[in-house]
């Protein structure tokens, strides 16, 4: 070992380098897959930013077209959602364990293009989501979303924001 504590503490810190062209700025994307542990509840919080950001999601159309293609969906069920203009977020779980998360984020984005028609409306390749461990973690993530009109000033109370509603109920 040298004074730089071997090769793989010199690999990751020329990843790590702002200078290498290979470097990445932002969140990476998660691992695929979700961790199902059988005999507890597997709910995931799931993110998916619209293409370019651009801010066409929270919007009466979109949000029914979403609401139908999630209710028809029977790989995962959508718990809790809230829409932003440029994102959603929702709580999802499984109820056909042969789909991965990624196979049914596909499904649903391929169904919503499908029943909307519109060039302009289209998301990110890929969504970013996280195995919430308890129903502790799903209320304070609850919270955390439903404050995201308001703090990016688009309404003054949780109950004003008019685009989250439930799917389906969601045991923990």
């Amino acid at each position: 070992m040298n004074k730089y504590g071997g090769a793989r503490l010199r690999r990751a810190l020329y990843l790590m380098n702002p200078n290498d062209p290979n470097y990445e700025v932002g969140r990476k994307n998660p691992a695929p897959g979700v961790h199902f542990q059988f005999g507890d509840s597997t709910i995931v919080l799931l993110t998916v930013t619209t293409k370019k950001r651009e801010p066409w999601l929270a919007n009466p159309i979109a949000e029914r077209f979403l609401q139908e293609t999630w209710r028809e969906a029977k790989a995962w069920r959508v718990g809790d959602y809230l829409l932003m203009p440029d994102h959603l977020h929702l709580f999802c779980a499984p109820r056909d364990f042969s789909f991965s998360i990624e196979e049914w984020i596909t499904f649903w984005k391929r169904d919503f293009r499908r029943r909307h028609g519109r060039n302009d409306w289209q998301f990110q390749s890929r969504g970013w989501h996280h195995r919430l461990r308890s129903g502790e973690e799903h209320s304070t993530k609850w919270l955390y979303i439903q404050e995201n009109p308001i703090r990016k000033g688009l309404v003054k109370c949780i109950e004003d924001w008019p685009h989250k509603s439930s799917i389906h109920y969601l045991r923990w």
